[in-house]
């Protein structure tokens, strides 16, 4: 009987892709394209998803080379290949020739529209982003307790700063109770000032996996935030509204940890720098002024005042032989002037004129000079002066 008939694993493999590959060798679907991974070599991975089921799919290098658009979560397309089973695990998959946009799908379409609407409110706005602390003391982490993301970040930072504490508050990161958590778990970071930065994410998953981070109230408390936030969602390729509403996009968890965690050994190693620096600097600052001190010993000081003292009193004395040559001058000068006008003047004395024997003739009432003959009368009293004494005659005619 066929029940009875043992078969082995790979006769149930080869049965299944014989018959699926020749009942369905050229298709075409339309799904929503998930979790898409391009590799580095060309070749593009990624899910076709709708409301109910998912189908794995590949498009290799040589015929994503014809795409007109570039593949993302989210986008709605109709690809057309043929179906092969992989037997190393027993899965199948379709193998894309071809494939065109079939329009948005509601996830991304959503979350575009979301986006928009908290740009246009500023939560993204670079301006109000805060600098990451250079050596933060304590990192908030907040993820999943039992993922691959905590551990990577944990030993990332124990490996590049073991100094530094890390916070750790789990909480779930996908499904319908993840956001409310995440957003408590900020609050409360935020309310005990738990640490100096946060890191919030996760590891990589398809795009229906990361909405939680696309939540609007995660995103506006993420934005809220006194304490710098990291976002750590995902892989490089994955994003969410926390990646742009955070104070930093780190691409991975990884990535994040080193971002926040300054390696210690280079930190040490700039502070010794700066201290040998720092001590060179002051170490030659004191042998200048050791140097510029030993100048001022009581010899040096009297003898340094010497040599400003001499040229001072060359010029005092240049100043004062000079001065003195000026008043001499001006004396002489003055002297000579004194006796010519002394001389004018001598001239001029009467009684100069009397010593050569001329007198002088005055009234001897009145004491008007007499010049002339009508100056006086018969009768009058005249008084005449010669060099020394004076006479007294009376006029008898003129």
């Amino acid at each position: 009987m066929p029940g009875d008939q043992i078969l082995k694993i790979h006769e149930i493999t080869s049965l299944i892709k014989e018959i699926l590959e020749s009942s369905l060798p050229v298709i075409t679907v339309e799904g929503e394209i998930s979790n898409y991974r391009p590799s580095s070599t060309g070749h593009l991975y990624f899910t076709l998803k709708d409301e109910s089921s998912a189908l794995q799919a590949v498009m290799f290098k040589g015929k994503s080379r014809s795409l007109g658009f570039v593949p993302t979560d989210g986008m709605l397309v109709h690809a057309t290949g043929s179906l092969s089973v992989y037997a190393a695990r027993g899965s199948y998959q379709l193998v894309v020739d071809s494939m065109s946009l079939a329009g948005s799908g509601d996830i991304l379409r959503l979350l575009e529209d979301r986006k928009r609407r908290l740009a246009a409110e500023g939560l993204f706005d670079e301006d109000s982003k805060q600098t990451l602390p250079f050596f933060p003391q304590k990192v908030v982490v907040i993820t999943s307790p039992t993922g691959a993301a905590v551990r990577d970040i944990i030993q990332v930072i124990r490996r590049r700063n073991p100094k530094i504490d890390i916070i750790i508050l789990g909480c779930p990161v996908q499904g319908a109770e993840a956001a409310p958590e995440l957003i408590k778990a900020i609050t409360r970071a935020n309310l005990h000032s738990m640490g100096d930065v946060i890191i919030i994410g996760r590891g990589g998953g398809s795009l229906e996996d990361l909405l939680p981070f696309s939540d609007e109230d995660l995103v506006r408390s993420v934005a809220a935030s006194s304490i710098p936030v990291v976002s750590a969602v995902g892989h490089e390729i994955d994003w969410s509204l926390c990646d742009f509403a955070a104070d930093v996009r780190a691409p991975t968890p990884s990535a994040a940890a080193e971002l926040v965690a300054p390696l210690l050994d280079e930190c040490e190693g700039r502070i010794q720098l700066a201290g040998d620096s720092l001590y060179r600097d002051i170490t030659t600052r004191i042998e200048k002024v050791q140097l510029i001190a030993q100048q001022f010993s009581p010899d040096s000081l009297e003898l340094r005042l010497r040599r400003i003292e001499q040229p001072l009193l060359l010029r005092f004395d240049d100043a004062k032989e000079s001065l003195l040559d000026a008043l001499l001058e001006k004396t002489r000068e003055y002297a000579q002037r004194v006796a010519l006008l002394k001389g004018i003047l001598e001239g001029a004395n009467p009684r100069t004129i009397l010593a050569r024997g001329y007198s002088l003739v005055t009234d001897a009432e009145t004491g008007s000079i007499i010049r002339s003959s009508e100056d006086t009368k018969a009768g009058k009293i005249l008084r005449i002066t010669p060099q020394k004494g004076h006479i007294l005659v009376h006029v008898e005619e003129t």
